[in-house]
């Protein structure tokens, strides 16, 4: 009698995912990337960050993602930025890896250079494929008008986003996600809005990607095979003109051959906070998995697991994420107010954290407070605390003005040490 085939078992949140490079993922939940702004003096990773990390850790999730690590310490994207371009602190960023790592979850570093999103009073001059200054209203002033950038600092670049790969994989990370969305500086080369220029790197979208295409290749040539090598891109920067959908789904499949392990899909940038629920244009995004839709359309060119993240905090939209065929759910915002929702979730509870929401009328100023929401959840964490997911977003917004200023002033002090005379 023949044996009876087996049945495919459907895919869960809870279903490891194999990459590419044959790694394993323990289960499809992520803890997507998020601003943490928590160094230590030396910029390397603090204990506060230890502490943090030490709560998602234990929450269950498969894969996590640290806040964005900066390739270069005159390129920061906030004033306590940790910062990863020698091997000099790297015994801290052992200690960060096997922390986030001690229950089996795969952890990668986001690795990033902010071009022309960088705030001017950290007072280091910024680069940009061209000079296109932001444009956010009475807050631009808070940005300088960006440098473009020669051949020299676009060679730099590349060889800094592989170097950093390089040391995080000798830190003990699993993984790098090399960040090209939100506006920052990859994601500006990818953007004809920010990307004016007339030579090799501008111009078709071929040449606008070439950047984050020899950043790839780069990576990938310096660390092992089963180390992964994934790509956080932008659906759509929802600006009239800027880089959307279709282009997107290119850039997806000119990642095909270069040995990524999995594209994570956002949106948006300072000029747009799309990734937060609102456009540019007021048009409201509030509904959760902001990007699925675009990923169901981007799944029949993609030759790597795609990953959605964007505001997603219920069980079911999860496991619709899942069904529809992307491989992984990245959650942030959910994530900051309870660490332990994935083993919540795998025990059968179905919490649903979320913030009150902010609604105010500028619109650069409320995406401003929502993350210093978020980051109020967060120092609360790395001190052992409950999180307060009603706080006020007067209240964060100060606060978190406040320190940064205190950060502002600490980095300033450590550029001017670190400068040879």
């Amino acid at each position: 009698m023949p044996p009876t085939p087996s049945i495919p078992q459907a895919t869960t949140l809870f279903t490891p995912l194999t990459l590419p490079n044959g790694a394993s993922i323990p289960n499809r939940i992520a803890k997507a990337a998020m601003e943490e702004n928590m160094a230590d003096a030396d910029h390397a990773p603090s204990d506060e960050l230890m502490r943090l990390y030490d709560a998602w850790a234990k929450g269950g999730a498969g894969l996590i993602i640290t806040g964005n690590v900066m390739i270069d310490a005159r390129a920061m994207t906030g004033p306590g930025g940790v910062v990863l371009e020698n091997a000099e602190h790297l015994p801290r960023f052992r200690q960060w890896a096997q922390t986030a790592r001690q229950h089996g979850a795969q952890v990668w570093m986001q690795l990033n250079h902010p071009g022309r999103q960088m705030l001017s009073a950290l007072g280091q001059q910024t680069v940009a494929p061209s000079a296109v200054a932001l444009d956010l209203g009475k807050l631009s002033k808070r940005f300088a008008v960006p440098r473009e950038m020669a051949e020299a600092d676009i060679a730099d670049v590349v060889e800094r986003f592989a170097r950093s790969a390089r040391l995080a994989e000798l830190s003990g990370f699993t993984g790098v996600e090399v960040h090209a969305a939100h506006g920052y500086l990859l994601s500006q080369f990818l953007s004809p809005l920010t990307n004016q220029r007339g030579d090799r790197w501008g111009g078709s979208l071929e040449n606008r990607a070439r950047l984050l295409l020899d950043v790839v290749r780069a990576v990938r040539g310096v660390v092992a095979p089963d180390f992964a090598v994934a790509v956080k891109l932008n659906s759509a920067d929802f600006q009239r003109g800027g880089f959307g959908p279709d282009d997107a789904r290119r850039v997806v499949e000119m990642l095909g051959s270069l040995g990524v392990d999995l594209v994570e899909l956002s949106g948006g940038s300072y000029e747009a906070p799309a990734m937060q629920g609102e456009a540019r244009d007021g048009r409201t995004l509030a509904r959760e998995a902001y990007f699925l839709e675009f990923a169901r359309e981007t799944l029949a060119v993609a030759s790597m697991p795609l990953m959605v993240t964007g505001g997603i905090r219920r069980r079911a939209v999860a496991e619709e994420v899942v069904a529809s065929g992307t491989a992984m759910v990245g959650m942030a915002t959910a994530l900051s107010i309870e660490p332990a929702l994935p083993n919540q979730w795998k025990a059968g509870q179905t919490s649903a954290p979320k913030l009150r929401p902010i609604q105010w009328k500028n619109k650069a100023l409320g995406s401003l407070a929502n993350m210093a929401v978020v980051k109020f959840q967060l120092k609360r964490l790395s001190a052992g605390r409950a999180t307060d997911s009603e706080v006020s977003p007067l209240r964060a917004l100060i606060a978190q003005q406040l320190g940064a200023a205190c950060q502002t002033r600490r980095y300033r002090q450590w550029m001017a040490r670190s400068v040879p005379q």
